[in-house]
Order: structure tokens, then C-alpha cells, then sequence
């Protein structure tokens, strides 16, 4: 599926590190991240030096790790992950933030905030949970 995606949003596939494939020069609009991974390949809109300039070990950390989701999830990662993402962004405006494989990749090496505010509504449903059922007045009969 990577390959697939490198070759038609113009990218030459290069080889890095350990072997991994990076699809450089990535030309189409979508997503607008410099860097992603799709299967065993990462995307890059720059060149494969740019990525694996030692500046950038994190980030290529970061995309690696993602390489490892989907090869233990296979066909199953897609929909996990943009679940994650919907959730993370209803929560808090960012797409990674509260994504669970954003979270594991790393926050800081992805580019994303680490610990943004959470959404009003967020705010209200924690505070709800975090006080349990209300606790009847003293003499009150039991529920049971």
C-alpha cells in the first residue's frame, strides 16, 4: 500500500536506515504533513537527507514506530488510527494530541502539542466521572 501511495503523489522511493523506505519528494496536497507513514513506507515532501539528517533522528524515530503499528494491525490500522484522531480532536483541537499511536510514536518527535487544553465539554464529562454517584443524606433508605 505504501508504494502504491509513494508512486502516485510523485514520490522516488529511496532507501534509509536500517533498510526503511522513504517515498522523498511526495507532491500531492494530502494530508499536508511533511512526513507520514503509510504501511512500511514513510512520506516525505523533502528529500530522504532531509529526513535522516541527525537533527531529524526523532522524527524519523517518530515515523518508524509507526511502521511497527501497522505492521501489527495491517488493514485494521486505518480506521483504528482516524478513530483515534477524530477522538483526539474532539477533545482537544489537535489531531494527535489524544491520538493513542501519536501518543506511542511521541508527541515531541511527531510535531504535535504535547499536553494542549482539553475542550470545555471534556473539562464537564471528567468532572462528572471523577465524582460518581451522588451520595444520599444520612438516614435515607438503602437502594438495595
Amino acid at each position: 500500500m505504501g508504494l502504491l501511495v509513494a508512486v502516485t503523489g510523485g514520490a522516488k522511493i529511496r532507501r534509509g536506515r536500517d533498510g526503511v523506505l522513504i517515498g522523498e519528494g511526495y507532491r500531492r496536497r494530502v494530508p499536508p504533513a511533511t512526513c507520514f507513514t503509510v504501511g512500511s513506507v514513510i512520506m516525505c515532501r523533502r528529500s530522504a537527507e532531509w529526513l535522516l539528517a541527525e537533527e531529524r533522528s526523532a522524527l524519523f524515530g517518530h515515523e518508524c514506530h509507526h511502521r511497527g503499528q501497522y505492521a501489527v494491525l495491517g488493514p485494521l490500522f486505518w480506521p483504528a488510527y482516524w478513530a483515534a484522531c477524530g477522538w483526539s480532536y474532539a477533545a482537544t483541537g489537535s489531531w494527535g494530541s489524544r491520538n493513542f499511536f501519536e501518543k506511542r510514536a511521541g508527541l515531541h518527535a511527531g510535531g504535535y502539542p504535547v499536553d494542549p487544553p482539553v475542550r470545555p465539554w471534556m473539562k464537564k464529562l471528567k468532572g462528572r466521572a471523577a465524582s460518581g454517584p451522588p451520595t444520599p443524606p444520612p438516614g435515607s433508605p438503602s437502594p438495595d
